[in-house]
Parts: structure tokens; C-alpha cells; sequence
């Protein structure tokens, strides 16, 4: 029998060598090896070692105060270097860095997991985009954080006639890790986690590199008592066990335990209560209002956190999908030392994982805050005088989704608003401007936004800002709000206007905004369009979710209306792409379209790149005598309709 791997944290502790790699999992108060920190900090203080370390972390790991999560590794002389993700959550520690005593770097989160994955599988690094035309960029400041870091550990390089960034691996020497329940030869399960992180893949990387792995539980399992089904890292890659204190194995730092928040059990998500009408509420409405049935969102810290309350309580958390970037899918995202969890999430996938669908464009929208945005459109999150938060997810959050809502107050440190008889009244100015002339730092590259084809919106308690091709173009103000003196006068550009059209009333109203009627408007009207020249009716359901019986009434009486006073026959291009077609209305809209068709087409011609629905369609309209004409570009059945 293997000798069991249980071991004290003082002894974790001493494995430490000084001048190690040690890389932590976790995401704010989730997954952090407090214990294992707790017995680092209590050996330097006594021994003064180990010293010299370089530290490795994705997400930020910390409460926001100065003793918890990597506060513990900031006593002077511990670190000599630190790749983070985000430094906002532990002070002490980006305080060092401001301070030049370390040498410190920040990369994007999902980067640095990213990186982990290289390390384990033996690259020398990871070639990827993310990061280009920001700070991290070697061509702006290469993801350098101070005057004492001089190494280049990013590098711009042309591969396809195209501009990467190449992130250098490196070997962990150390992985600290967590889970819930281990047998004493290191297989670990993670039952009341809240979310998966990286924890398989940083134990894998230090094995690759020959390092050593502590793992972090709550309790001891018999051997052989642990479903194998639920061990999520196995004793092979596992050197040593620690059972942690309560104290410092709390579920976050907020919860020490919540069954909701680890899959358990579901609850009411009107439980959640409502949210006060205020400033805050105002601005996560309207960002709320963007918002489309179907797309898989995801929300960022602070403000955006309130975007799934109003979704809760707007009952349309059903008609979207609410993300988080550690890997929570679908729920409600919560907020405070509890964000990064959800209650009722339909899957939790693992934190490097979220980043592969992230990077690769899986989001449909993004929801997050601003520290400051300039005319031009560029924001920062990152840096601003002698405050450094980090970039976190943010550059990948930002750089392949193809709408983004920026969400700020319009100034902060003092600013107090009433919101009252449908309007808005500012009652004192803040004294800190979110608009600036020019950014500190780039964390958002307007320009190259621009260059993709980004959508991008700005959204304040007073205004509303879109990203047009010369900078900030302002559309909408708030009842109460007085264009000159509350907004223009208060920057130091001079935007584009467009109207600006007035805010939604319902917005500044105690009352719901409505958003489930609109998100389930299918809009059918405006995606129908007839080319009289050509005699062709085009009908655009590009995206469209038909879920009843009504929906479908609705797309027949809009082809009624448009077509019927013609008193001839068209031809017809539908547009299928990305349409769905729920079970319950599939008979009703082919019998539709079999009347569409007998009533008004002399040729149609239909497209959609989903092979399921072409077979699924087809077969429907085949069983009613109907030539399906189903081809997988627009392109083609153009050309069947013209042949």
C-alpha cells in the first residue's frame, strides 16, 4: 500500500525552496489555498524563507483588503517576481509592484491558463492574439508593470502573413491547489467547490516540470471510499494532502458554505429580491435592454454583476444564457465576495476551458466596467496613477466578441443622483472624471475594435455612447439631463451627437422595464422586404427563435400583410442562418410555410448553414409534397433562384 500523502501544512510549507516557481489556483474567494498560504507566510516571517519567489495566478486571489489570499506572499523579500492576471484583490501585493520591489508582470487571465496548459504539455509557449494593441503588446509596454522588470516575456511575431503575440512558458515548481474531500493516496474530489479553476491543469503542469503539487481539502476520505466518477484530480498527480482549518476553507470569502452555489440544490431565483431604483439600477437596465433572446453572455465585476439581478427579476433568465469567465454556465451570476458563482447554473466547466470558448469567439455579448474611457473610445481598467488592478479577463473578454457594453457611472468620488419622477437629478457631481482626454493605459484598443467590426456601447446613468469610426457618438440622454452643462461641458472632447434620443422612461420608473414581452417580440415586420424590380420577397429569419403556435401566426399574418395586396405571385430568398425551431412549433410552421408557399411564390429558394435544421425542415416539407430548395450558402440559392 502507497504510504498515505496526509501531511501537516508547516510540513507543505518546507517543501518550499527559495527562488522557486509557485503558481496558486483560485478566482477572488474561490479555490484559494488559504492554508497553504497561511503556513508560507508563517515560515518567512520566523525562518525568513523561502525568499526569492516567483509567483504565477490567472485571477485575482484576494478579498480586496491587505491579510487574505496573496496579501500572504508580500512581505518584503518573499517575491522577487510576479506574472499576474489581475492585482486588485490584494493590495500588499500590487502595492510592491507599483512600488518597484518585485518584478512584476500582467497578462490577460485567460493567457496565463492558457500558458499553464503549454507548460503541461511541454511547449515552449502559446501563440495567440489576445492582447495585441493593448498594453501587453510589446510594440505599447509588453505587459510591464515597472522599471525593475526588464525581461521581454512576450514578443510580437508575423505568422500568416498576420500579427501574434508569443508568451513564453516557464517550469512551476510548486503548484497550491484545493479541493473538498481527498483519500489519503492524493485523489481528490471537489463536491462543495463553486467552481472547477485550473486545478487539474496546474497539478499537470507542475508534473510536467518536475515540480511538486499540494493540494488543500477539507477532509479526509477511507481509501477506495471516493467515486472515481468525481475525483477531478487523481493521486498520481498529487504529492501531498493538507486538511485545512474551517477558517481557511471557506467556500469564498463572502460564504463559508452555500449548497446553491455548488450545484446542490437549486432555489427560487426571486429569492434574490429586487433592486433599488437608483443611479446603478438605471445604468444595468439599459445595458440590460441590449440583451437578445438566445445569446450566451457574460458579465464582468462590479456594475455588470447587477445585469443578471435585473435579469432575475425581469424573468428572462430563461431566454438567455448568463456566463461567468471561470466557467459558469447559465444561473444567475452573484455578486460581491461571492461573484464568479451562480445559483442554478445549467454547467460548470473548467477555468482554462471558459477561455478556449471565450477567446474563440463562443460569447455572443460582454457586460463590464470602465475605469476611464477616452474620446477616441479607448478604456482602462488596468492602471490608473498609483492604483494597479490588473487586466484580469478583460482583454479576453474584449477582443473576439462581437458586442460589447461598457457600463460606468459618468463620474465617481462624490457623485450623488436622485431618481424621481421619471427622471433623472443630479445632486452633487463627482469629483473623479470617467471621461478623459487620454487613457493611462490601453486595456480597450477602440481602433482595433473598429478595424474587426465590434459593436460597442457605452452606457452611463446620464447618456448613452456609441463607438463610431472617429470615437465616442453620443445617442441618448436621460429625462432631466441637460445635454450642455451635464455632459459636454464635463469633457475634455468633443464627441460626435447623433439626436441624442431620450432614454427609456421605463427606465427611471420603480416598475419593470418589460424585457421578456420584447425579447420574445420575434420582430417579424422588419425582416421582411420586397424588391418590386425584381419581384422578389426577401425574409430574413437570421437568428430567429420560433418557440409557439402564436409565434408562427405572427410570421404568417407579417407575409399577409406585405404580400396580399400585391395580387401576384414572387419569387423568394429565406434566410435560415442560426434559426431555431422549437419541437412544439415545428408542424405549425411547416404547414405555414406550405400555405406561404401555395398562396404567394412562384420559385423560393431558402439557406442555412445548420445541417440538423436542413434535415429537420426538409423532412417536414417533404412530407407535404414541398421541394424543400434547403441549400448551405446564400450564394447558392441565389443562383437556384436565378437559373
Amino acid at each position: 500500500m502507497p504510504v498515505s500523502k496526509v501531511i501537516a501544512a508547516s510540513d507543505a510549507a518546507a517543501v518550499v525552496h527559495s527562488g522557486d516557481v509557485i503558481a496558486s489556483s483560485g478566482y477572488g474567494g474561490h479555490g484559494i489555498p488559504e492554508q497553504l498560504l497561511v503556513a508560507l507566510e508563517d515560515r518567512y516571517l520566523s525562518e525568513g524563507a523561502p525568499s526569492g519567489l516567483t509567483l504565477v495566478h490567472a485571477a485575482g486571489q484576494g478579498d480586496g483588503g491587505t491579510e487574505r489570499g496573496l496579501n500572504r506572499l508580500a512581505s518584503a523579500g518573499m517575491l522577487r517576481r510576479v506574472v499576474g492576471g489581475y492585482y486588485g484583490l490584494a493590495p500588499r501585493l500590487a502595492q510592491l509592484a507599483v512600488d518597484g520591489e518585485i518584478e512584476a508582470y500582467n497578462f490577460p487571465e485567460g493567457v496565463i491558463l492558457h500558458l499553464y496548459r503549454q507548460v503541461a504539455a511541454g511547449s515552449p509557449g502559446l501563440l495567440s492574439t489576445i492582447g495585441l494593441g493593448t498594453f501587453v503588446d510589446p510594440r505599447v509596454e509588453g505587459g510591464k508593470l515597472n522599471a525593475a522588470t526588464t525581461e521581454d516575456l512576450v514578443q510580437l511575431v508575423e505568422f500568416g502573413g498576420e500579427d501574434w503575440l508569443f508568451y513564453r512558458a516557464f517550469p512551476i515548481d510548486i503548484a497550491l491547489v484545493r479541493g473538498t474531500t481527498a483519500d489519503p493516496f492524493g485523489n481528490v474530489t471537489m463536491e462543495h467547490e463553486a467552481l472547477a479553476l485550473e486545478t487539474l491543469l496546474l497539478a499537470i503542469a507542475a508534473r510536467t516540470s518536475g515540480g511538486y503539487v499540494i493540494c488543500q481539502v477539507e477532509r479526509i476520505a477511507e481509501p477506495g471510499s471516493l467515486d472515481s466518477r468525481d475525483v477531478r484530480l487523481p493521486g498520481i498527480l498529487v504529492d501531498a494532502v493538507v486538511v485545512a482549518e474551517p477558517e481557511h476553507h471557506m467556500q469564498t470569502y463572502g460564504t463559508r458554505y452555500n449548497a446553491a452555489l455548488s450545484g446542490e440544490l437549486r432555489v427560487p431565483v426571486r429569492s434574490l429580491g429586487r433592486i433599488d431604483l437608483n443611479q446603478r439600477s438605471v445604468i444595468a437596465r439599459r445595458a440590460a435592454l441590449e440583451m437578445k433572446a438566445d445569446e450566451v453572455v457574460n458579465l464582468g465585476l462590479g456594475l455588470p454583476e447587477l445585469v443578471g439581478r435585473v435579469a432575475a427579476e425581469e424573468n428572462i433568465e430563461d431566454l438567455i444564457t448568463l456566463t461567468v469567465d471561470p466557467g459558469v454556465i447559465g444561473g444567475v451570476p452573484l455578486g460581491g465576495l461571492d461573484f464568479g458563482a451562480a445559483v442554478n447554473p445549467d454547467a460548470l466547466i473548467d477555468h482554462a476551458s471558459a477561455f478556449d470558448f471565450i477567446d474563440g469567439g463562443g460569447l455572443d455579448r460582454v457586460f463590464l466596467g470602465i475605469a476611464q474611457c477616452s474620446g477616441t473610445g479607448d478604456v482602462n481598467v488596468s492602471r490608473f496613477g498609483d492604483r494597479l488592478a490588473g487586466c484580469g479577463g478583460f482583454i479576453n473578454l474584449t477582443q473576439r466578441t462581437p458586442h460589447i457594453v461598457f457600463m460606468t457611472t459618468f463620474t465617481s468620488g462624490g457623485l450623488v443622483t436622485r431618481v424621481e419622477d421619471g427622471a433623472l437629478h443630479i445632486l452633487n457631481e463627482g469629483k473623479v472624471r470617467k471621461f478623459v482626454d487620454q487613457v493611462e493605459q490601453i486595456t480597450f484598443s477602440a481602433a482595433r475594435a473598429v478595424e474587426i467590426g465590434q459593436q460597442v456601447i457605452y452606457v452611463t446613468e446620464r447618456c448613452v455612447f456609441s463607438l463610431g469610426p472617429d470615437g465616442l457618438l453620443l445617442t441618448e440622454v436621460a429625462p432631466g439631463i441637460d445635454v450642455e452643462s451635464q455632459i459636454l461641458a464635463l469633457l475634455p472632447f468633443t464627441p460626435s451627437i447623433d439626436g441624442p434620443t431620450l432614454m427609456e422612461l421605463a427606465l427611471f420608473d420603480e416598475g419593470l422595464v418589460g424585457m421578456r414581452e420584447r425579447m420574445l417580440d420575434i420582430g417579424v415586420r422588419k425582416r421582411l422586404s420586397y424588391d418590386e424590380k425584381a419581384n422578389t420577397v426577401y425574409m430574413d429569419f437570421a437568428g430567429m427563435h420560433i418557440r409557439t403556435r402564436d409565434d408562427v401566426e405572427a410570421v404568417v399574418a407579417a407575409v399577409d400583410a406585405l404580400l396580399g395586396p400585391l395580387g401576384r405571385k414572387v419569387n423568394s430568398v429565406v434566410n435560415y442562418d442560426r434559426f431555431v425551431l422549437d419541437d412544439e412549433a415545428t408542424s405549425a410552421w411547416a404547414d405555414a410555410v406550405q400555405y406561404v408557399a401555395d398562396t404567394y411564390y412562384l420559385k423560393v429558394s431558402r439557406h442555412t448553414t445548420s445541417g440538423f435544421l436542413r434535415l429537420k425542415l426538409g423532412k417536414e416539407l417533404r412530407e407535404r409534397r414541398l421541394e424543400p430548395s434547403l441549400y448551405d450558402s446564400a450564394e447558392e440559392a441565389h443562383r437556384q433562384l436565378d437559373s
